[in-house]
């Protein structure tokens, strides 16, 4: 079992870079109920950034801060204005000067789960990401058929189940 989950709610500001955000209060008290959710004695991994490792400590122990999980790296990008509409075109296939391609972010997020997968054995994984780098890798590994809508849809936390050999990805009830 993979369980995939964006991470809670952080507190962000333009001060501090956004990979190196925390969670907020709210954040916080978001990620804890979304352990409630969680499958128990599963492996948990999070991105080296923060705020997704820290989505996964009320669930347990988080075994690995795998930066092949980490969010899109981007320059350029906007603080306020068109940031939504600008992630949203990048994951449905448009190019921006100074985003990571999509396919490299596609193929170490692959290469990620994969391993993680072979780390977890029979206990079910658990990956705490972003929302633009799961939805490339999704897009790539399962074929969405929507990955704009997949992406704007959503939430801080979140949590889907995917199943690769049936190339289905399901939203955990609860949210």
């Amino acid at each position: 079992m993979l369980i995939l989950v964006r991470h809670a709610m952080p507190a962000f500001t333009p001060e501090v870079p956004a990979h190196e955000w925390e969670l907020s209060l709210e954040g916080r008290a978001g990620a804890a109920d979304l352990a409630e959710l969680l499958p128990g004695g599963a492996r948990l991994v999070g991105s080296a950034e923060p705020k997704a490792w820290q989505t996964l400590e009320a669930a347990g122990p988080v075994r690995d801060r795998d930066a092949r999980f980490n969010e899109v790296s981007r320059t350029g990008e906007p603080w306020e204005g068109e940031f939504r509409e600008l992630r949203r075109a990048y994951v449905t296939g448009a190019d921006h000067e100074g985003w990571e391609p999509r396919n490299a972010v596609a193929q170490r997020f692959d290469a990620g789960v994969t391993e993680q997968l072979a780390a977890a054995g029979e206990a079910p994984l658990v990956v705490a990401s972003h929302g633009m780098a799961m939805t490339l890798w999704l897009t790539a590994r399962i074929g969405l058929a929507d990955p704009g809508t997949f992406w704007a849809d959503l939430r801080f936390p979140d949590a889907h189940e995917v199943d690769l050999a049936a190339g289905t990805v399901r939203h955990l009830a609860g949210q």
